[in-house]
C-alpha cells in the first residue's frame, strides 16, 4: 500500500468537503424554503394580534376612566 502525495490528499480531502458543503447547503436550503412557506402565515398573525392589541388598549383605557370616576364618586359619597 503506498502513501498518498500532499496533491493527492488535498484532492480527497477537496471532495470530502464538497460533498459536506453540498449537504449542508441542501439543509440550508430546505429551511429557508420552509421559513418562506411559514412567514407569510406569521405575518398575518402579527398583524392581527397588533390590532387586537388596539382594542385590548382601548378597552382598559376605557376601564381605567370608569374606575377613576367610580373611586371619585365614592370618595364624594364617603365625604358627604
Amino acid at each position: 500500500m503506498r502513501s498518498l502525495s500532499d496533491d493527492e490528499r488535498k484532492q480527497v480531502l477537496g471532495e470530502v468537503l464538497h460533498g459536506e458543503l453540498k449537504a449542508i447547503l441542501e439543509a440550508v436550503g430546505g429551511l429557508q424554503q420552509a421559513a418562506a412557506a411559514v412567514l407569510p402565515s406569521m405575518q398575518a398573525d402579527i398583524a392581527e394580534l397588533k390590532q387586537d392589541m388596539k382594542i385590548v388598549k382601548a378597552a382598559v383605557t376605557d376601564l381605567s376612566r370608569q374606575s377613576n370616576d367610580h373611586e371619585q364618586r365614592l370618595t364624594r359619597l364617603e365625604a358627604a
